[in-house]
Parts: C-alpha cells; structure tokens; sequence
C-alpha cells in the first residue's frame, strides 16, 4: 500500500470535512448544524475538525467556496475556468447584450441562481445546496458585518465598471457615465434581507426582481463620482525605493495569474476600506494598470467570504456582460501579505488603506490613509519633490 505523504493526508482530510460539512449544511442549515455531527460523518474527530477550520463559520465558507467553484468548473469545462471549446459550442458562451437594460436582466437572473450569501436563493432548499436561513446568522459580529457591507459595496464598484466598460457604450450607444448607483439599486433588489440587518424583509418573486433589475437600465440617474475628502488628502510623498514584487497572485475577477512588474498604481485596502477601491480606478490615468490587494487580519473567515463573494460575483458579470466588459482593474486576495509587505506595509490588517506608483523597478510615489489611492495616483512626478526621500531611497 502507498504511503500518503503529511499533505495528502491533510487535503484528505480536509477533503472529507468539507463533504461531511457539506451534507450537515445542507440538511440542517447553518444555525443548526453542528461540528460534532460533521466530524461524525467524517469519521473524523472534532480536533480533527477544527485544525482545519477554526470556526463553524469559516467552514461553512470554504463549503460555499468549494460548491461555488465546482459549479464553476462545470460551467466551463475545465477544471481551473477556463471555458473549454466544447462548452462554448454547447452554448456557454455570453449572449450579445444590445442594451443596459437587457444587460442588467440577464445579471439579475444568473445572480438570483447562485446567491449563496444573500438571503434566500430561489434554490436555497433543494437537495444539493447549502441553504441560508438568515444571513445575520453568518454575519453575526460587528468585524464580519462591516466586511460584508464593504464587499457589497465593491460589488456594486464592479457592476458599474462593467455597465461603463467601452464594449457596454458600443453596443447600447450611450455615452460613457458613472454607473454606481444603478448597480447600487440593482444590488439591493437582489440581495434582499442579505442588504440589510433586517431579516424579515420580504426576498420576493425571483422573476419580479429580475424584470424590475432591467427596468431599472433605463432610469435616468444623475450619477457624479466627486468625494468631498478628496481635495483635502495630503499629497503622495516621492520615492525611489527600490520595487521588488512577490510572486504571482490570483486576480478573482479573471480567475488567472496575475505578476506585479508592470508600471502602475496598487492599492492595498483592508476589508473595512473596500469602497476606497473607486479612487484607485478613477483617479488612475490612461493606460494605468491598476491593482487592488485586499488585506484582512481574519484570514479563516473574512478572507473567505471575500473569495466567496467577489469570485462568485466576477463569474456572473462574465456570463451577463462577456469578457468585453470585464472591469478596468485587477483585483488580489493578498491573504499571506506578501504584496502589502512588498510595497512596505507588513502588518496590514482590515482597516489598512496604503498606495503606490510603481514604475518599472522602482516605487515612486507613496501614500497612506484616507484618499491614499488618488494621492498615489494623481501624483504630479514631473514636480515630485524627492527630498522628501534618504539617500538610499527609503522613506523617513
């Protein structure tokens, strides 16, 4: 018999928690399923358990991802989502939206499929979902909270980009405008009770709110992006430190490999500072390639519910919107800070928001704090001040 080496017994094991997790979910929801059951039908112990997942909730994430990501894989063929040639002969390929509000019908439909953190999904109480009473059961402390509302409202960041998208303004013919609070309103729609603490708030018939999410394509709404902090934000200081990138990282919204040694503005925000994401993408210049990384000090389940949310998010706008439409920025779960710690941040937490420019090998400019993102991006470098930096480029 071969032996199994120390980490192929553990993703085993692990292996067999989240199917036993799975099964409890399903079967008794999140409020009332318990780890002693799992670990039962894992014929595993409760220790066992738990030195993989440090709480109930954090496994019940990893569940939702583990589902999310196979119902993925499935849509497109292939094991790591790409679309295979077969799956797009099989009709997996995006339909041509000729309008927003058509757009926004077919986003509203596939989202209200798959919803596993946002109230009740139509097909919440069949046979193979993990289904969701509540979602204050999840969301039950304040840090998780205020994750949550920063994750919905970069959801809304990101289905604006994509109704803004210059593939969107050649097929609807409209000019290009700010789109946030439509996809605000949409989201709302769609989120149910899950966008608000209120629970009993009425989910409502799935098709009503799709058709209601597509009448809304065609609301007039003065829409402006003109933050009132923004003229007060202290300028980004020069740098000349030197820009050593980690490895690779996964952008969630492409679900590729993405490096850092192109020119451009990263920002890293921390879970309580997701909204901040608007400033890096329009406060950017032309050609900039930007990048968020997202910090969270709660890696088991914070983290998770970012992988869950804006994974699970970014698939839906591709199968709404078609990869034409895909948001102007790359977006990392930076869960090992190994990006935060190479643009000089090393104990990033929820709360961190830091930026800089980089420019081939070299970190340029820097800021921190509210408005750091535009501080980074609009830095003027042909009038930098670099006396602000030590002779061996390092920052005071």
């Amino acid at each position: 018999m071969v032996r199994l080496t120390r980490a192929q017994q553990q993703e085993r094991t692990r292996g067999a928690v989240l199917t036993a997790a799975e099964a409890e979910f399903t079967e008794h929801g999140y409020a009332t399923a318990k780890v002693d059951r799992i670990a039962e039908r894992a014929e595993l112990t409760r220790g066992a358990v738990y030195s993989n997942f440090p709480s109930k909730r954090a496994l019940y994430l990893a569940v939702l991802i583990d589902m999310a990501e196979r119902a993925a894989a499935a849509e497109h063929g292939t094991a790591d989502g790409i679309r295979s040639p077969a799956a797009s002969r099989a009709g997996g390929r995006p339909h041509t939206r000729t309008s927003t509000a058509e757009a926004l019908g077919a986003f509203a439909r596939i989202r209200l499929e798959r919803l596993p953190l946002a109230g009740q999904s139509p097909s919440a109480d069949s046979a193979d979902s993990a289904h969701l009473g509540s979602v204050t059961e999840v969301l039950d402390d304040k840090p998780i909270r205020a994750a949550f509302d920063q994750v919905t409202r970069l959801e809304a960041l990101l289905l604006a980009l994509a109704l803004e998208s210059p593939d969107s303004h050649a097929r609807t013919g409209t000019p290009p405008a700010r789109q946030v609070r439509r996809a605000q309103l949409v989201l709302r729609l769609l989120d149910g009770p899950g966008a608000s603490a209120d629970p009993a708030l009425g989910f409502g018939d799935p098709f009503d709110i799709a058709q209601a999410c597509a009448h809304l394509g065609g609301l007039a709404l003065a829409d402006t992006w003109n933050p009132p902090h923004l003229p007060y934000v202290p300028p980004a200081r020069a740098s000349r430190d030197r820009w050593d990138p980690p490895g690779e990282l996964r952008d969630l919204l492409s679900g590729r490999m993405v490096g850092f040694t192109e020119p451009g503005v990263i920002t890293v925000l921390g879970t309580h500072r997701l909204e901040a994401a608007e400033e890096a993408v329009r406060s950017a210049r032309a050609g900039d390639l930007v990048t968020v990384a997202v910090t969270t000090a709660d890696h088991a389940e914070t983290g998770r519910l970012v992988r869950l949310r804006i994974g699970d998010f970014a698939r839906c706008l591709g199968r709404a919107f078609g990869p034409g439409s895909r948001p102007r920025l790359r977006l990392v779960l930076d869960d090992r800070g190994l990006l935060a710690s190479a643009v000089g941040v090393p104990d990033a937490d929820d709360t961190t928001e830091y930026a800089v420019r980089v420019r081939h090998d070299t970190i340029v400019t820097r800021a921190q704090g509210p408005g750091a993102a535009h501080a980074a991006a609009t830095h003027d470098l042909t009038t930098a001040d670099v006396s602000h930096t030590t002779p061996d480029g390092a920052a005071p």
